[in-house]
């Protein structure tokens, strides 16, 4: 089976920690090491490296390449623009194609943390055997909720349909997106409802012919690229490709009956907000995840980073707060609040402060 990990964001919820020439995928942030290189190393030595690929865009390719020197040249897929997650995929599967790889395929992320990696590839094989024995479905990895998570997307897994290898496996009922806070706590009372990690198994035959049935807006232009004759037809014609997420121009309008749930609890966290890289720290929800020359007297459940030599940051009384330090920016939120990050990010490069991002 082959793996496509995708690490061409730029992590603007995770501003300042994630910068766009320095995005949270390629910084070391859990254990001294990036989790680019936590991804791979979760992967190996499971998996070839003639079986590993990562997709990434050009400003982006010499930072994967030392980081994973070990990668052949030619598993480093670039993207000519950032046209979201939707027409990325398509890119992926299209390439693999090219190369004669048709087979089974798992999509996983380059910013997530895995606590427990064994649990992780034993429902990638899994997967892989379940697509071998039927090619033309998706298979979904689903992970035990801890908590109600309102900045996550939600799955539902419905009746038991098998087993393999003593791994249940269940019926696909659907997904929602990051649902409002009174949902979440909904789903997590309900046994039915798991986080949705990105991560799925199925076959480059299948996703591309789902891509042609489904979203031809997007497989005709990625198509087109493959076939270009020069860089300015590259860009040319992977800007025809629509921005949109894979969930919403594929899954939304898959068949059910075509996917399948593996349910999991492999410790799986997606530090994509400030305070969910506090929460995929910490030990206990009260706990102070902190970096670098911090004192804290009586706050509690909050994230200090001080990433600036030479200076102390000292807190009093706070609670559930996020106070980052960096060189060149601070910025101070209140953890329900980091979901407005974007909003800022987006506010300061209009207003003129792009070269703090």
């Amino acid at each position: 089976m082959n793996i496509v990990i995708f690490a061409g964001g730029i992590g603007t919820r995770l501003w300042p920690l994630s910068r766009a020439n320095s995005p949270k995928q390629f910084d070391a942030i859990w254990g001294g090491k990036s989790t680019l290189r936590l991804a791979v190393e979760r992967l190996r030595p499971t998996f070839s490296w003639q079986n590993i690929f990562i997709q990434t865009v050009s400003n982006f390719r010499s930072a994967v390449a030392a980081q994973i020197p070990e990668l052949p040249a030619k598993n480093i897929f670039i993207e000519p623009d950032r046209r979201n997650v939707g027409p990325a995929v398509c890119l992926a599967m299209s390439r693999l194609r090219q190369l004669g790889q048709n087979g089974p395929v798992a999509i996983v992320w380059a910013d997530h943390l895995v606590k427990n990696p064994n649990e992780f590839i034993k429902n990638l094989k899994i997967g892989e055997k379940l697509i071998l024995e039927q090619p033309n479905r998706f298979v979904f990895l689903a992970e035990k909720p801890r908590f109600a998570n309102n900045n996550l997307g939600w799955l539902r897994a419905g009746k038991k349909m098998g087993q393999l290898s003593g791994v249940n496996y269940f019926s696909f009922l659907g997904w929602q997106y990051r649902p409002d806070q009174k949902t979440c706590d909904q789903f997590f009372r309900s046994s039915d409802y798991y986080w949705n990690p990105g991560y799925f198994i199925s076959s480059v035959d299948f996703i591309l012919s789902e891509y042609q049935k489904l979203a031809p807006k997007i497989y005709s232009p990625v198509q087109k690229t493959l076939s270009a004759k020069n860089v300015r037809q590259v860009f040319e014609f992977y800007s025809q490709a629509p921005k949109i997420s894979f969930d919403n121009c594929l899954i939304e309008k898959t068949d059910l009956r075509d996917a399948i749930v593996l349910k999991t609890d492999m410790g799986w966290s997606d530090p994509g907000t400030l305070y969910a890289l506090k929460e995929a720290l910490q030990k206990k929800t009260t706990d102070n995840v902190i970096s670098g020359a911090v004192f804290n007297l009586n706050t509690e459940d909050s994230l200090v980073y001080n990433l600036e030599k030479g200076k102390l940051v000292a807190t009093v009384g706070l609670h559930g707060m996020v106070v980052v330090n960096t060189k060149d920016a601070v910025i101070v939120v209140p953890k329900d609040k980091v979901k407005e990050v974007t909003e800022l990010v987006e506010a300061l490069s209009r207003d003129g402060y792009k070269k703090y991002l």
